[in-house]
């Protein structure tokens, strides 16, 4: 049963959820994305070795998420980056830039002793739609 008021999101542009959960919920204006992991859209399986190639491919994901949702990387207005290791932070740092650009949304980081099917990132978000 879907509350009232709650706009589930779901695109075959990014992963499917591997898990009972939705890739995103719009509420009041307010888009809260699922956490988005470096895996292809089609296939499923994970893409890059590296946390720099991986934040590439999980920014892809979160992105096409947020347009899904009616809303855009610019329009964030909160991060959460894991890291299966802290060490990782200054590659993942350079590539999150690139996509931020100008705009810099406030985020938290943490390491996280694992993350599903054993990548190196994980980010969530929380934006504005519309």
């Amino acid at each position: 049963m879907k509350p009232k008021g709650l706009g589930i999101v779901v695109t075959d542009a990014a992963p499917k959820a591997i898990g009972p959960y939705s890739q995103a919920v719009v509420v009041d204006g307010t888009v809260y994305t699922a956490g988005q992991i470096a895996l292809d859209p089609q296939t499923g399986d994970v893409v890059g070795r590296t946390a720099a190639e991986q934040t590439d491919r999980v920014l892809k994901n979160l992105a096409a998420v947020l347009e899904a949702a009616g809303s855009e990387l610019g329009m964030v207005v909160k991060t959460t980056v894991y890291l299966a290791d802290m060490a990782d932070f200054p590659a993942m740092n350079q590539v999150y830039a690139k996509y931020f650009g100008n705009h810099k949304p406030a985020r938290s980081t943490v390491q996280a002793a694992g993350l599903p099917k054993g990548v190196r990132v994980e980010i969530d978000a929380i934006a504005r739609a519309g």
